[in-house]
């Protein structure tokens, strides 16, 4: 729709990998040269990861046109294949004479007899497995044994796994450590950083066509490496609508603004601005629910006071409990005027205790004298005249 309008000869972002519009920066180019020297030489299984909208099939396609005319490509799709399944889908792939009822025993005799035959052809036979990390674990395991099909100099079944980062948390399962030991090459797929998208805009435009510079300004390509996060598949969804939307506003160059435009219609983009929202949602959650589990801990605690025994102390006895007070005693009435005539006797006042007695003091000599006080003080010692 906006091919005339910026004077393209095709769409420049499509999604579907084409290799004519193949971008050998952000490392692309090194990996894809590092897998043609690594299938070449023949040596064990190969492993190349990256995230969803990385460029892996694009650079499956690009590995199938650098490889030698020597090779033989056995591309499989869809690994979510039993052991028995896989191994008929290869069989189909090498158009060899089997039946669907053939038994596993038959496809692989008829498996090694094309491959022994293509060796002895100096030709070699590679097998591409897409989105690997779905593939089950046995058939994960039948993948290693195929890889046992050798001669005495070299392996007659190369195979190069592509799969998502998930496909290396599958590799550590401990049942197919075999299969681990196997992998000789693995390489990753980072996302481009802000300084290669630019590059990555360019390239793609003048391969369609594009004679001019600059069709997007800074803005607009910081804004696709914010929106993007480097991640090809988006970086080409968001560009494509960035220019329709430059397009519809008959404006000749791609600002920060169409591509925030871009982006509020991309499902990707709408999912990066939910989670801000559901990481508020969760926090209040678990503060509720941690204030909820506080206070019915505190409830049981209390709850469990109040409903087991308490022990009895060995050292301190229960106290008794007080007997209770006699009741008065009623009176009839005649009794009752008595009591109310008598005055009451008054209480006898104890009697004040006696002082101490005083010393006496003898009138003539002025001597005090303790005579008084023999009963309470010991007897001097008696004196020899």
């Amino acid at each position: 729709m906006y091919e005339r309008h910026f004077g393209f000869s095709r769409p420049p972002f499509r999604i579907t990998p084409d290799p004519a519009l193949f971008f050998a920066g952000g490392n692309r180019g090194a990996v894809l040269e590092a897998l043609v020297y690594a299938v070449t030489r023949g040596e064990g299984i190969i492993k190349v990861v990256g995230e969803v909208g990385s460029g892996k099939t694009m650079l499956c396609r690009m590995l199938e046109q650098a490889l030698p005319g020597a090779c033989s490509i056995v591309y499989l799709a869809n690994p979510n294949l039993s052991p028995a399944e896989v191994l008929h889908a290869i069989a189909f792939e090498l158009k060899l004479p089997l039946t669907a009822a053939a038994s596993r025993l038959e496809v692989m005799q008829a498996l090694t007899e094309y491959l022994l035959a293509r060796h002895a052809e100096n030709r070699r036979v590679v097998m591409f497995v897409e989105e690997a990390q779905a593939m089950p674990l046995e058939t994960l395991e039948e993948m290693r044994l195929l890889s046992n099909l050798e001669t005495t100099r070299e392996k007659l079944l190369q195979i190069v796994l592509f799969g998502q980062p998930e496909l290396d948390e599958k590799l550590d399962d401990h049942a197919i450590r075999q299969l681990r030991e196997r992998i000789t090459h693995s390489f990753e797929l980072e996302p481009f950083g802000a300084a290669e998208i630019a590059p990555y805009l360019e390239a793609r435009l003048h391969a369609c066509g594009y004679r001019g510079h600059g069709l997007f300004d800074r803005g607009a390509v910081r804004e696709l490496a914010r929106q993007s996060r480097g991640l090809l598949r988006r970086i080409n969804v968001l560009a494509d609508k960035a220019l329709l939307a430059a397009f519809a506003g008959q404006d000749r160059g791609v600002t920060a603004r169409h591509v925030r435009r871009a982006a509020r219609d991309a499902e990707f983009a709408r999912e990066a601005r939910r989670p801000r929202g559901r990481r508020r949602l969760a926090l209040a959650g678990v503060l509720l629910a941690a204030l909820l589990g506080v206070t019915a801990l505190g409830a049981w605690l209390i709850a469990g006071r109040e409903i087991l025994p308490r022990a009895p102390s060995a050292s301190v006895p229960p106290a008794a409990e007080p007997a209770p007070a006699p009741e008065p005693a009623m009176l009839d009435d005649d009794a009752a005027d008595v009591v109310a005539r008598e005055p009451l006797a008054a209480a006898p006042v104890p009697a004040p205790p006696a002082p101490p007695p005083a010393p006496r003091v003898a009138p003539a000599s002025g001597l005090v004298g303790y005579e008084h006080l023999a009963p309470r003080l010991p007897a001097p010692p008696s004196v020899p005249p």
